[in-house]
């Protein structure tokens, strides 16, 4: 199974992308996983423009490869910070990136990180508005970074929360997995119709 992790920020040494690192490495571990690692840091994706659609020089580049990524895939994690109660812009251009090819009936695990006790806003966020045309199947279960520069700093736990989260990260790993075989059957099974209705509503 294949499963792209994506980190979120576009700052350097973020928090985001060592709880994405953490998580690469665990999956890693796991017999019959292939994680792919797609980074936005340095926000190295263009913003979404109308050119796009014209397969022009530059989206060839740049885009075209983690397209190729992302449509092999089978499931997602998005690790996304809470930058001011919101998910960060290149997060948001990402999914403006995407269309139902990449992302159409696949399963993904939303972990939010805060250096506070926040982290509930980017959760809300993504499922209510990233999901419309790329069809993308949010799982029930997320997970909430909070205090994160405690939390994920190596092979043992700091902390009794710290232990409370890694636990809980298998498990929502696990379930995400079940997921994807799941949904796998369905996009095989010919029900999904993307020629006729190309859009959410």
């Amino acid at each position: 199974m294949k499963i792209t992790i994506l980190n979120g920020s576009s700052r350097k040494q973020s928090q985001s992308g060592k709880v994405a690192r953490f998580i690469d490495a665990k999956l890693r571990e796991q017999a019959g996983v292939s994680p792919y690692y797609l980074n936005l840091e340095n926000n190295p994706l263009p913003m979404w423009d109308e050119s796009i659609w014209d397969s022009a020089e530059m989206w060839t580049k740049t885009w075209g490869p983690i397209k190729a990524e992302l449509q092999t895939s089978d499931a997602f994690i998005f690790v996304v910070p809470e930058w001011s109660g919101m998910v960060p812009p290149a997060v948001k251009n990402f999914f403006l990136l995407c269309s139902h090819q990449e992302l159409g009936h696949k399963p993904a695990l939303i972990v939010t990180i805060s250096s506070s006790r926040n982290g509930s806003y980017p959760v809300a966020e993504l499922r209510m508005s990233s999901y419309k045309n790329t069809r993308l199947l949010y799982i029930p279960e997320h997970l909430i970074v909070r205090d994160v520069e405690k939390m994920f700093n190596g092979a043992t736990p700091e902390s009794e929360d710290d232990k409370y989260l890694r636990l809980r990260l298998d498990y929502c790993l696990k379930l995400l997995q079940a997921y994807g075989r799941s949904m796998h059957e369905l996009r095989a099974s010919g029900v999904v119709d993307h020629k006729a209705f190309p859009n959410g509503m």
